[in-house]
């Protein structure tokens, strides 16, 4: 019978995850383990085209790692006992228990256990099944899955309760993939590391990461146990206030703030709930403490809003609420031209806000209850926020804590207030003459630890490390990472050993810069260890109760390797697999990575090239630059891909690709990333020309006279830009759905890269201002349902061109969104447009 599942919901006082940007997250190609009851062996398998499905089984103490039987001799053997003919690179394996004395496998095979002698390569139906005993798989809350193979699996409902499935995309959205009725077996396609989640009635069971040829049978027992793992968690309070949302009701029960006619009131729910107490009388309706729909999402699509929402001290002696002053509704509008429903065009609308748009602004107030009176705070620390954030109150309710960011983002606080009387100082503040990358997760780190400590993300270093500081006095404890170097994301925060595991990039001076590899270090500062080695980007995986890692690392010329790792000291154990990089890449010429000197003589720049299949030493090829330069990233891949698409749409029709990542991008030094600030049409395109003409000196099937260049969104507005400001090196190029003008663009991106308020820089840098410096060959793509970048970025561009008389190509893709250049249509049509210019021999 399929083997049960105890099901356990993760610790979360002590587990925290950063997730990358999923334009950078690597797919873990780490095999699905199964171990052993004792820990001393596992069992995996792994696929290869030429080998099919393959099992193995690894011993720890001897750190041998082995096939883990005949697969020939054994699909032979299933074959004869089942009827029914087994392909040996297919055996529909599901478990492996290895007899230690014996040496005898225990194999589950097309839901039949089965004994397997290898000596005497016999195969025979045991008695009885295996008393198996597998590791916890529920884990609470969801995180991002990564992707793997594609496997099926099963999961069988043995409750009298009906569960529902929802399968946990990249965004933590929940997608709904049906229901499990008491009783009922469900087949589900999924692939290996993505995350599912089960619920009934709304309520989270647990969350579970499918592995190959997944079988789970979810019990009344395994249930119970998932309650008891919640009752277990040290720190329920916690566990409390990370999923619930500001209650209305006082902690005390006696006291519910409610909102009427838009002023905040008291209801008193012991003696009398039908009277009101109210604390305001001057609210609006244009500045109330209702809470204002979306208002806040103009500033972040993933910003958590506060608005209306009422903060009670613990002791019910104190609230904060937010009042709101409501401001005219931004919207995008675009015309839908051929509506699926009518002939007739529709206009549509959009919420959208611009950089210089008019933002909602809270105000806090402060109110003791006993007295119904307000306390006077002084708002001169956080009078001109972006967002101004509540963290919460302190266990005593004498003060509470804000985030703030101002708008600009060029200050960020920690701010205490008092209670008793309204006094604000400063904790922890961050300064900057060029900007703070708040949107980057690892970037905003505001973490509480222990004994009344902060754990604080900084380039303050001109490096992003993390600092520890005394909540109290807000007084610098130590840095707890320092160096040349840069904290990309954290992995793990261990509350009890005070241990952080998180990914670095720039640790190794003899590798690419951005490669992400494991460490840990304490709270601190001591025991810093980069525990991976390899040379490539890493992305692990946790095993054993964190005793152990899978550690698999590649690069764009290296298909991934997989390897176990002690979790304590990096330590290898033992390697598990190594793809073949050629047999991946096939009779194609491996994408190359390429070094060169910057603008400066001295910053290496990084980037690959892309090589045609049918290369030819002997002749020369025109270079085309795929670009996309947004400051939020580095945007170079990384890691093995068995195929780009531009190699296909590109570099395949006789022509060198190339991908480079400039000064004024993430994840290098500060200075680095400085470049962009209100610089946006610089691009890196100093670095990036540098660059070409170097790896043109060292390739010289690379012709320089005929370089083009296409980009879409951030990367349409650098396309472009290379003809208005460079158009000595470049030729040609092809612009999709570029934010064409800063102050065409969404607010929470432009304003972080170029400032506010909105100066002169932004004309400065927008390519409709300039049109009138075009020079080359530029075709303009925009799809008119465009919901990410305002269509009328590129027409607006369009109208400046034809009052400058230059001469280009538009094209206007009917019923497609952003991105809509990449449309097979359009990528057709990009293709034939720089054949034309660049290979005008064709």
């Amino acid at each position: 019978m399929p083997h049960s599942i105890a099901l356990l919901l993760l610790n979360v006082a002590t587990w925290f995850v950063v997730a990358s940007s999923p334009a950078q997250a690597q797919t873990n190609h780490a095999p699905s383990i199964r171990w052993s009851q004792d820990g001393s062996t596992f069992w995996y398998q792994k696929h290869s085209s030429l080998d099919g499905r393959q099992f193995f089984v690894v011993d720890l103490s001897q750190k041998t790692n082995r096939l883990a039987f005949d697969h020939a001799a054994v699909s032979t053997a299933i074959s004869e006992l089942i009827g029914k003919p087994v392909d040996p690179k297919k055996i529909p394996l599901n478990e492996i228990v290895l007899d230690n004395s014996t040496g005898n496998l225990q194999l589950m095979c097309a839901r039949q256990w089965f004994n397997w002698d290898p000596k005497n390569k016999r195969l025979t139906k045991p008695p009885t099944s295996p008393d198996i005993e597998s590791p916890p798989r529920l884990f609470l809350p969801p995180r991002r899955g990564t992707q793997g193979a594609s496997t099926h699996i099963v999961i069988e409902n043995q409750t009298k309760k009906t569960l529902s499935l929802f399968w946990i995309n990249n965004r933590q959205q929940e997608v709904a993939f049906g229901l499990l009725k008491p009783g009922a077996r469900k087949q589900q396609q999924t692939y290996v590391g993505h995350v599912w989640a089960l619920k009934h009635h709304q309520r989270l069971l647990g969350c579970f990461e499918s592995r190959t040829n997944d079988h789970l049978l979810i019990t009344p027992a395994e249930i119970e146990n998932a309650k008891m793992a919640v009752a277990r968690t040290n720190d329920r309070n916690l566990l409390a206030t990370r999923f619930a949302s500001p209650s209305a009701n006082a902690p005390n029960k006696k006291w519910k703030a409610i909102v009427k006619d838009n002023n905040l009131c008291l209801v008193d729910l012991k003696d009398d709930s039908s009277m009101t107490l109210p604390l305001t009388r001057d609210a609006t309706d244009e500045h109330t403490f209702q809470r204002v729909g979306n208002q806040t999402r103009w500033l972040n699509p993933a910003a958590d809003s506060q608005d209306g929402f009422f903060h009670w001290s613990p002791d019910s002696k104190y609230l904060v609420a937010f009042q709101t002053r409501q401001v005219p509704e931004p919207r995008v509008h675009y015309i839908e031209s051929s509506p699926q429903d009518q002939l007739q065009p529709k206009l549509r609308s959009y919420q959208y806000a611009k950089p210089g748009d008019p933002l909602p602004s809270q105000t806090l107030r402060l109110f003791s209850v006993d007295s119904s009176d307000e306390i006077p705070v002084s708002h001169e620390l956080f009078a001109t926020p972006y967002k101004t954030k509540f963290i919460g109150w302190s266990q005593s309710g004498d003060r509470f804590w804000l985030l703030y960011n101002q708008r600009g983002h060029q200050v960020k606080r920690l701010l205490e207030v008092s209670a008793a009387d309204g006094k604000v100082c400063t904790l922890i503040e961050e300064k900057s003459d060029t900007f703070i990358h708040y949107s980057a997760p690892a970037k905003s780190v505001f973490q509480d630890l222990p004994q009344q400590q902060i754990l604080w993300a900084s380039e303050r270093s001109g490096w992003n490390h993390l600092y520890r500081f005394d909540r109290k006095s807000g007084k610098l404890i130590n840095a707890v990472t320092s160096g040349q170097w840069n904290v990309k994301r954290i992995e793990k925060i261990d509350m009890t050993s005070q241990t952080i595991f998180f990914y670095a990039v720039g640790v190794y001076e003899d590798q690419d810069p951005y490669h992400e590899h494991f460490c840990r270090v304490n709270f601190d500062g001591s025991n810093f260890k980069i525990l991976t080695v390899g040379d490539g980007t890493h992305e692990i995986k946790r095993e054993r109760d964190s005793k152990y890692f899978l550690d698999t690392y590649s690069r764009v010329d290296l298909a991934p390797v997989t390897e176990l790792r002690e979790m304590a000291t990096g330590d290898l154990v033992v390697e598990l697999s190594r793809d073949d990089t050629q047999e991946s890449f096939g009779s194609r010429r491996l994408t190359e990575r390429f070094v060169a000197k910057g603008r400066d003589g001295k910053t290496d720049i990084w980037g690959i090239i892309h090589w045609p299949a049918d290369f030819d030493p002997t002749k020369t090829y025109p270079i085309v630059e795929k670009i996309y330069a947004g400051p939020h990233d580095h945007h170079v891949p990384k890691s093995f891909r068995r195929r780009y698409r531009q190699q296909h749409t590109i570099a395949d029709s006789g022509m060198i690709v190339v991908q480079i990542d400039g000064m004024g991008t993430a994840w290098r030094s500060k200075a680095f990333h400085d470049v962009c600030y209100k610089n946006l049409k610089d691009s890196g395109f100093p670095d990036r020309i540098a660059w070409i003409k170097a790896a043109a000196a060292k390739h010289p099937q690379m012709d320089i006279s005929r370089v083009g260049i296409y980009g879409g969104s951030a990367g349409g507005q650098s396309a472009m830009a290379a003809l208005l400001w460079h158009n000595d090196f470049y030729k040609v190029a092809v612009a999709d759905c570029g934010c064409h003008d800063n102050r065409m663009d969404k607010i929470w991106w432009n304003e972080q890269w170029m400032g506010w308020p909105v100066d002169e820089a932004y004309k400065q840098n927008s390519n409709a201002e300039n049109a009138g410096l075009l020079e080359g060959h530029l075709m303009l793509t925009v799809g008119e349902l465009d919901q990410n970048v305002d269509p009328a970025s590129t027409t607006q561009v369009v109208g400046q061109l034809i009052k400058h008389n230059k001469d280009f190509e538009y094209v206007l893709v009917v019923g497609r969104g952003h991105g809509a250049g990449e449309s097979k249509w359009a990528s057709q049509k990009r293709l034939r447009f720089l054949q034309r210019h660049l290979k005008p021999e064709l």
